[in-house]
């Protein structure tokens, strides 16, 4: 029982009995009283009520029978729950006639349903995924996710492997060299995962069975949407279906070639962001690379095109053509 009244300064619980008050209230059974000297140690006995003075000598306590002590410190509880019972019972009565309101058509917060804190996410993604029962489609963007990130991800779907649920991810390109996501997919990948990879893809999405999906409504990703619209699901399905058409197979080689013109893949896309006036921060984050590889690229892209500005690199990246190159493989 927790204390309400706090602790002495001796640390003893005022509710409970201490050790000390233990063996004392014994004794005080056995022989019939206790010095008053005595129970100092155990001041417990006395906030109980496990003892009373003795009227004719004031220096003696006398122990009240463990039948009658008991009874006196269990009604007070015994009272309060009878109490808290009948309130729950007048509230469920309070609140009956209202059930039947929205029985007809299900109130918009079950239809999206924001969720604040990785706690509350992280609880809500839990109980979803053990309700999983045919498939689980995911995107996770960026190079690749961070261990304990990677762990988390593979508790939540351990579960899922010995009942046959079909799992489908999509990373982007750059997981391909991250360490913890490799392990995860060689972990999960025999007992049905597939994975793709593209080189950009949008942000992260978890769909549960075509019936709710999970997407981040802040960057930071602290706040999240749980969606529940039957629509907006399958529209959602039908980005991921689109996506999955163009992605490279896990276990198949992305190939990097250079074009003839000594510009890569990688450095065209940057190349078809950059003219679309994205900043380096965002061309990394949506090609799944830190700022820093990305700028590396931007340089080695300038650097072929002969730029020696910022402003000049957009303008002959119009005028080099390799915009339109992309568009013809």
């Amino acid at each position: 029982m927790q204390s309400k009244r706090g602790h002495s300064d001796a640390g003893h619980s005022h509710d409970e009995l201490c050790e000390a008050g233990k063996r004392l209230y014994a004794a005080a059974l056995r022989a019939g009283r206790i010095a008053r000297s005595e129970v100092d140690a155990a001041p417990c006995l006395i906030d109980l009520a496990l003892l009373h003075p003795d009227p004719d000598e004031p220096q003696w306590l006398r122990p009240i029978p463990p039948s009658i002590a008991l009874n006196q410190l269990i009604h007070p509880i015994e009272r309060e729950i009878q109490q808290r019972r009948q309130l729950a019972l007048n509230l469920a009565d309070t609140f009956e006639p209202f059930m039947t309101i929205t029985a007809s058509s299900a109130p918009p917060s079950e239809a999206i349903n924001v969720l604040e804190g990785l706690t509350l996410i992280n609880a809500t993604l839990d109980r979803v995924m053990d309700e999983c029962s045919e498939e689980l489609l995911t995107i996770q963007p960026g190079s690749g996710r961070k261990p304990e990130t990677v762990k988390a991800g593979l508790r939540r779907v351990e579960p899922l492997l010995g009942r046959g649920i079909r799992m489908r991810t999509l990373y982007q390109h750059t997981a391909r060299h991250h360490s913890a996501t490799m392990a995860y997919v060689e972990r999960i990948s025999p007992y049905g995962l597939e994975v793709r990879t593209l080189e950009e893809i949008i942000d992260r999405l978890i769909i549960v069975d075509r019936k709710v999906a999970f997407v981040p409504a802040r960057r930071d990703r602290q706040v999240a949407l749980e969606l529940r619209h039957e629509g907006l699901v399958q529209y959602l399905v039908g980005v991921f279906d689109q996506f999955w058409l163009r992605g490279v197979p896990w276990d198949e080689e992305v190939s990097y070639a250079p074009t003839v013109d000594g510009i890569s893949g990688v450095q065209r896309s940057i190349a078809k962001l950059l003219v679309e006036g994205h900043v380096d921060e965002a061309i990394a984050r949506r090609l799944g690379m830190n700022v820093r590889t990305c700028r590396a690229h931007i340089a080695k892209l300038a650097s072929a095109l002969g730029s020696g500005s910022r402003a000049q690199l957009g303008y002959l990246i119009a005028r080099s053509g390799i915009l339109e190159q992309e568009s013809c493989e």
